[in-house]
């Protein structure tokens, strides 16, 4: 359990046996019976900001001490996914692309291989489950009708080129260590940034780009990794659905990415309802000062993401930077109080765990391996609930957090069995239940 106000994190607790009367319905129901989609984890994303401050502010040993902790089984957090970005995002130190070139549409990974990759076949040691979802911040500027990396849209008459380039990043980055499992074509398509990458992608443009040109080389040349689309916010989910509408891209994408900065998580089951045969993945959110207090921000993250993006069909939820300095970077133009799931203070060493770190704990650190959603029914106000079942190890992890106006004693069945335990207001606990 971890309290509102932080004074327990990740503290354990046991829940009590009960009998419950007839006719009596516990708080919390869980029902193995009831299956959903397959879930994969938690995690957290490795900018160009996060892979510096580990290879440059960390030693060998604290290094590796730190990643085992973050990525490891058994580790404090024990994340299994992560989101990389093709070329600079505002948490670079310059902006960049692997094709700046004018009519070079080879990826050359070279900016990677100084602290990117270094950092990620460290992780993939520890953890080998480890999945790799990578998103462009832009093409390259010679692509774009603005000819910058700053704004403007992809140039239809570079289709080919931006397809040819994504498609060799996927196989270089394979060749070096580092599979990709999904891509997305544009981090956040409806977003032109003033001061960092950026590019706007509207959905008959993707849905074009994808049917035409980066569709069926995908399946030529990369048939492993997923394409999803979107990669942008909960308040528009009409534009997902338009590209799904349109015949010639729809067999080509694998499902949706979606990020927290506007709207509401329940647009997630808006498409799925729509199309349940498309994945769902949370690709991106950020906290930094504007999330409020301790209490405010692991709030937010326990109801929102832990809780409420797989609820509504997430097969992973991917927080945005892992690591950040004290001073909210490294980073060039885009935000500037962000903070990271970890601070490195790069003046004495200190290593922080934010709010956000210890409510993704509650999920990435207990969650059984192979797992499943599976029903849970929440009978009590503002108390929210989601279960998963891990099939290999017979073993139920359920989150519940408790949003009422006072301490709850909490109910739960699962099965034949019943259970109580005493949650605070504001608190996030995780139950495991052998079956």
């Amino acid at each position: 359990m971890t309290t509102a106000d932080g004074s327990k994190k990740l503290a354990p607790f046991e829940a009590i046996p009960i009998q419950l009367g007839a006719g009596q319905i516990a708080d919390v129901v869980v029902d193995t019976g009831r299956r959903y989609q397959p879930f994969f984890g938690y995690g957290a994303s490795i900018t160009d900001a996060s892979a510096w401050l580990l290879e440059h502010e960390l030693d060998d040993v604290a290094r590796a001490q730190l990643l085992q902790e973050l990525f490891g089984e058994g580790g404090e957090l024990g994340l299994d996914l992560t989101r990389i970005t093709i070329g600079a995002s505002d948490f670079s130190r310059s902006h960049y692309t692997y094709a700046d070139i004018p009519g070079e549409a080879d990826a050359d990974i070279a900016p990677a291989r100084s602290e990117l990759i270094p950092a990620l076949l460290q992780i993939r040691a520890i953890n080998p489950r480890l999945k790799v979802i990578a998103s462009p911040w832009s093409a390259p500027a010679w692509m774009k009708t603005s000819r910058s990396l700053i704004t403007g849209r992809l140039d239809p008459a570079h289709y080919q080129d931006y397809a040819h380039y994504l498609i060799s990043y996927a196989k270089e980055m394979g060749a070096a260590g580092v599979p990709i499992d999904m891509l997305t074509i544009q981090n956040e398509p409806h977003f032109e940034p003033a001061d960092y990458p950026g590019m706007r992608v509207d959905p008959a443009e993707r849905a074009s780009f994808v049917g035409e040109f980066l569709g069926p080389m995908m399946d030529r040349d990369i048939p492993h990794t997923r394409l999803l689309d979107w990669d942008h916010n909960w308040d528009e989910p009409d534009s997902p659905l338009a590209v799904l509408a349109d015949t010639r891209a729809f067999p080509f994408v694998d499902g949706v990415a979606w990020h927290c900065y506007g709207g509401d998580v329940s647009a997630q089951s808006v498409v799925h309802e729509r199309y349940p045969d498309k994945e769902t993945w949370f690709t991106e959110c950020a906290a930094g000062d504007w999330s409020g207090d301790w209490t405010a921000a692991f709030q937010s993250s326990a109801r929102s993401l832990v809780i409420g993006a797989p609820r509504n069909w997430a097969r992973g939820v991917v927080m945005w930077n892992l690591a950040l300095d004290q001073n909210h970077g490294p980073h060039m133009g885009g935000c500037g109080n962000c903070r990271g799931l970890i601070t490195i203070d790069t003046e004495s060493g200190a290593i922080t765990r934010e709010p956000e770190y210890y409510a993704f704990a509650h999920g990435s650190r207990f969650l059984p391996r192979d797992s499943v959603r599976i029903g849970a029914a929440t009978n009590i106000k503002n108390v929210d609930a989601v279960a998963f079942h891990g099939e290999r190890e017979e073993t139920v992890a359920l989150i519940i957090f408790n949003g009422s106006d006072g301490d709850e004693n909490i109910s739960i069945t699962i099965d034949r069995m019943a259970f109580q335990a005493s949650m605070p207001q504001g608190s996030l606990a995780t139950y495991l239940i052998k079956l």
